[in-house]
């Protein structure tokens, strides 16, 4: 898995979109200048993982999790926005339901996200179209908790550095997305947004690389969690992939409220826009 080619795939999206800013007649009346419009969001959804042990499609159980989503937008021009927002998603994943099975790897998390990105609109924003397609790019940090139940017990992986490695947990990701807002009146709207969160880091799931070796291991509760499968598995053997950088999708459906802004308003009247 290539997580940057589907990074790629999103930016050509947005290239594609950027030119057209001048894509409405120009107005016979100079159009009200909607710098400084705030409007405030929430999202609810589902996130998806992928990575080292994400379930094969089809298999019946993909490791879904909720996601929720509450931010901001600041209106910078016509066609552009910045955006801040926090999300809280919870994914999981199993190896028995990979190619791989006999590793007998699993984990679940439920981690917060920050993120902040450059929302560009299809059609300008005087225009009060009834559906807005938007496309946007951003950065973010998002906190690794992964743990995993092992003879009844539940463990937080990272601090047992199950491949003898101990990895950073605030690692940064890129996102990427479209979406679609629907106007329902001068204040609310709402729509759907998918994004997709590569991040730079290959430890969403605690696996990476591979089975360590016993004196690289800090106890011996790390050794059991490491070399949980039912096969013969030696130190060096393949775990994971380091290679590809692990991934969530986020598709969320959002509501969102933009604050009157009574010069803004002032304008539009000046400039007769309806």
């Amino acid at each position: 898995m290539n997580c940057f080619r589907y990074l790629y795939i999103i930016i050509l999206i947005t290239s594609f979109l950027l030119p057209y800013q001048g894509f409405s007649q120009k107005a016979k009346t100079r159009a009200a200048d909607p710098y400084g419009q705030i409007s405030l969001f929430l999202g609810g959804g589902v996130a998806y993982y992928m990575g080292d042990i994400s379930a094969n499609f089809g298999s019946g159980n993909l490791g879904l999790g909720p996601a929720f989503s509450l931010g901001g937008a600041y209106r910078l021009t016509e066609h552009f926005s910045a955006r801040g927002e926090i999300r809280l998603y919870k994914v999981s994943g199993d190896s028995q339901y990979t190619d791989h099975p006999q590793k007998n790897l699993s984990f679940f998390t439920t981690n917060p996200d920050l993120m902040l990105s450059v929302q560009a609109d299809l059609l300008p924003y005087s225009r009060r179209a009834l559906i807005n397609p938007y496309a946007l790019l951003g950065v973010g940090v998002t906190y690794l908790n992964p743990k995993a139940e092992w003879q009844g017990e539940t463990y937080s992986l990272p601090p047992l550095q199950t491949e003898g490695y101990k990895y950073w947990r605030l690692p940064l990701f890129i996102s990427g997305g479209i979406g679609a807002m629907v106007r329902i009146n001068n204040s609310w709207s709402a729509g759907l947004e998918i994004t997709g969160n590569f991040l730079l880091s290959d430890y969403l799931d605690d696996v990476s690389t591979v089975y360590p070796e016993y004196d690289q291991l800090v106890s011996d509760l790390a050794y059991q969690l490491s070399y949980r499968g039912n096969i013969n598995q030696q130190p060096g053997y393949v775990r994971g992939n380091p290679k590809s950088n692990d991934m969530y999708i986020m598709p969320l459906v959002k509501v969102a409220y933009s604050i009157p802004n009574p010069r803004y308003a002032r304008e539009r009247k000046v400039t007769k826009c309806p």
